[in-house]
């Protein structure tokens, strides 16, 4: 006879190293960048060290070819820092060098966003060779002797560029049939990788809270000639722009993380930071929670190294 009340089969627990693998997707940015400092010959180096009565092997010594505070230098610069802070919001370290983790999902995005960086940086860096032969010549007084012209490229059209693409960090499928042995060690490889990037998402997320709440704690607390300290928004709004930011990359792997974050946006949400300038008792009040709340990351901070990287059962 059958029942209608029978054994649910076991629930497959996954993990948070096999949820990042199947949700994320490998994305790396890299640059093409003019270099601006070139080394002195060896002839040029045995001149400077002459005036110091030095011999020129013992020396290190360079030049910069042009001037870097240039306006339009500084506009292409900035391009390419804005670029890095983008890639490095939307994404989560892993630990392989230049490669970061999107999501699957913002793929899209992160592609249109990073051919909007590239199309700005175009253009500024056409803006900076209409200024070229200025810095040149400026490169020419300032170095005087050492200014030697085939340092120069013609033109900086091409000099400065944005690439991007998507490497895969997965075992290769021909290994399978040509050496499984192989094959299964690759696999146990990259396990261990997504496994080691669990652990290196909660270290970034839990040490950049941590230095926020601190820092807000500080200028909550702190006085300054009697005088309560002055803050910048920005102790406040960056909290919430990490809010977001966890919220959309969090891989759920530690739930005391999870429950201190959740404790720190209470305890900010419907506060600007006015208020915290105008209001004694919201200041003292967001002051003395949000000291409970880093005691606890500091807490957690001192225990992590003794967690174990969970594995995949074997």
């Amino acid at each position: 006879m059958t029942t209608l009340l029978e054994e649910a089969p076991p629930e497959t627990t996954i993990t948070p190293s096999e949820r990042l693998r199947s949700s994320m997707a490998a994305a790396r940015l890299s640059f093409t960048w003019l270099g601006v400092r070139k080394s002195l010959t060896a002839q040029q180096k045995n001149q400077a060290a002459d005036s110091f009565g030095a011999e020129g092997k013992y020396l290190s010594a360079g030049k910069k070819l042009l001037d870097t505070r240039h306006a339009a230098f500084k506009a292409v610069t900035a391009i390419r820092g804005r670029a890095i802070a983008y890639w490095k919001g939307v994404s989560l370290p892993f630990p392989e060098p230049g490669i970061r983790l999107i999501r699957q999902d913002e793929i899209t995005a992160f592609d249109q966003s990073i051919a909007d960086f590239r199309r700005e940086l175009d253009e500024a860096v056409d803006e900076l060779d209409r200024h070229y032969e200025e810095l040149r010549t400026a490169a020419r007084d300032r170095l005087g002797d050492l200014f030697n012209p085939d340092d120069y490229p013609p033109s900086l059209i091409g000099m400065f560029e944005i690439e991007h693409d998507y490497p895969s960090v997965e075992p290769p499928n021909y290994l399978r049939q040509l050496n499984p042995e192989l094959y299964e060690q690759e696999c146990q490889r990259v396990q261990s990788r997504f496994d080691e990037a669990v652990q290196l998402a909660e270290q970034a997320f839990l040490s950049e809270l941590t230095q926020m709440v601190e820092h807000l704690t500080e200028r909550l607390t702190g006085r300054q000639d009697g005088k309560p300290k002055v803050f910048r928004d920005t102790a406040v709004t960056n909290l919430a722009d990490f809010f977001d930011r966890f919220r959309q990359l969090n891989i759920r792997s530690n739930e005391q993380l999870d429950e201190l974050v959740a404790n720190a946006q209470q305890i900010i949400t419907g506060v600007n930071p006015q208020q915290l300038r105008d209001s004694q008792d919201v200041r003292e009040r967001v002051a003395s929670q949000m000291s409970a709340v880093q005691h606890n990351l500091d807490q957690l901070l001192v225990d992590r190294p003794r967690r174990n990287i969970q594995r995949r059962p074997k």
